[in-house]
């Protein structure tokens, strides 16, 4: 039961990605005609696999990880800390945050937590540590696990209530809750623009903190406690 996992043992997290390659025309040759296969899955009505290009970044097999951003709170003083680990080369930044799974959230009764963290976040984070050669932190694998398990929480699992054909973004989880939207600056279509085109990784590093901090938020309201005002957040 939701309410019986402590606030103090969960992880929040989320990630931001991009596809691996600037451009289309960057891409290899051989990957070139394997994301040409893939997108005639995405394309729509003229569309060509150049067209769509900047959608690789939420596939693990042509994406990588840009930023991590993470957030827990203190049993102490219920006090919510984020920490993000980034930058453009991606084996650094998972392995950091590898460190922190291995040293920090390496118990059975610690939880990962995201948004829609089951079909994006947490599998996106475990195969790009596969190909980078990390090994998976012990809450990161799931082979031969049963559901119950697996230590990850995804707000979204938990609106659907069952409800397997509907998706809600956490920006509008935010709005039906009264809780101030993490969509100020950018949103998710705009991070490869930002990243290689202004080069302005900070300003990604910024747009995923703010959505750990909803994510938090929302968790608290599933489980009934005090919400978290800006003065309890604090970066570090």
């Amino acid at each position: 039961m939701l309410e019986n996992i402590p606030t103090s043992t969960i992880l929040f997290l989320d990630i931001e990605t991009v596809p691996q390659y600037p451009t289309y025309n960057h891409l290899p040759e051989h990957f070139k005609k394997l994301w040409n296969k893939k997108a005639t899955h995405l394309v729509k009505d003229d569309q060509t696999a150049f067209d769509v290009y900047p959608r690789a970044g939420i596939y693990a097999e042509f994406g990588k990880i840009i930023c991590i951003s993470v957030g827990y709170i203190a049993a102490k003083d219920s006090h919510l800390r984020i920490k993000s680990f980034y930058g453009d080369e991606e084996g650094v930044v998972l392995t950091q945050f590898a460190e922190l799974l291995n040293s920090h959230y390496n118990k059975s009764h610690h939880v990962l937590c995201a948004h829609n963290g089951k079909e994006f976040d947490f599998p996106y984070i475990a195969r790009r540590m596969l190909i980078n050669g990390i090994k998976l932190p012990a809450i990161l694998q799931m082979a031969g696990k049963k559901p119950w398990e697996i230590s990850h929480i995804d707000t979204l699992e938990l609106w659907k209530f069952g409800d397997y054909k509907n998706y809600t973004s956490l920006e509008l989880m935010a709005t039906i809750f009264n809780i101030p939207t993490p969509k100020d600056d950018i949103d998710g279509s705009q991070v490869y623009g930002v990243y290689y085109e202004e080069k302005n990784l900070q300003r990604i590093v910024e747009y995923c903190q703010k959505d750990v901090l909803t994510l938090a938020r929302l968790l608290m309201k599933f489980k009934g406690e005090a919400y978290i005002e800006d003065e309890q957040m604090s970066i570090v």
